[in-house]
């Protein structure tokens, strides 16, 4: 269920200001955001996983509070991010 090594690379590539920027909050979500696909799709298949639905919840938890501290510090910003990883309001 983990992100691979490549793939996070691409989406630090995509949208950190470096190589090397990790921490910034549109890459936390956008990492969070494909977390969150691996699971969906994983539950799709194993819908008795319980564990799996409870992980999800918890990642999802983790987006959702990332998204509004990003709203309430740059709105621009947010918006930007949640238009390219295709999230709803």
């Amino acid at each position: 269920m983990a992100v691979g090594k490549n793939e996070k690379a691409d989406l630090v590539k995509q949208f950190g200001k470096n190589e090397k920027d990790t921490g910034s909050v549109q890459v936390q979500v956008a990492i969070l955001t494909k977390r969150i696909a691996h699971l969906t799709a994983h539950l799709k298949a194993n819908d008795k996983d319980h564990t799996a639905r409870r992980s999800l919840l918890v990642l999802v938890g983790q987006r959702k509070s990332l998204l509004r501290y990003l709203e309430r510090e740059d709105r621009e910003a947010y918006l930007k991010l949640i238009s390219e990883l295709g999230l709803r309001k």
